[in-house]
């Protein structure tokens, strides 16, 4: 019994972690698919691969983001990173 309620229990702390459950990360200006998705694809490049994107946003900060290419050949946004502010 005491087993049982230890793998519940960590079942549902491992649930918790799911990254099915994040929100999707939506486009910003400056993004590659911000106003939706380019009108060239990318044919040559293998599905899965990663393209960068790297900008500086409105407040001047950088913006480093990766996109994941599908199999549609459309570009999904897997991670953004927001850092520090251009130097001046």
């Amino acid at each position: 019994m005491k087993a049982l309620l230890s793998a519940l229990l960590t079942a549902g702390l491992l649930a918790g972690c799911s990254s099915a459950d994040s929100p999707a990360l939506e486009p910003i200006p400056g993004s590659i698919t911000y106003g939706g998705q380019p009108r060239t694809k990318l044919t040559k490049s293998p599905v899965g691969s990663a393209v960068y994107n790297q900008f500086y946003n409105e407040s001047g900060q950088r913006v480093e983001e990766t996109y994941i290419l599908q199999p549609d050949r459309s570009l999904k946004l897997v991670r953004r990173e927001v850092g520090p502010d251009s130097p001046d």
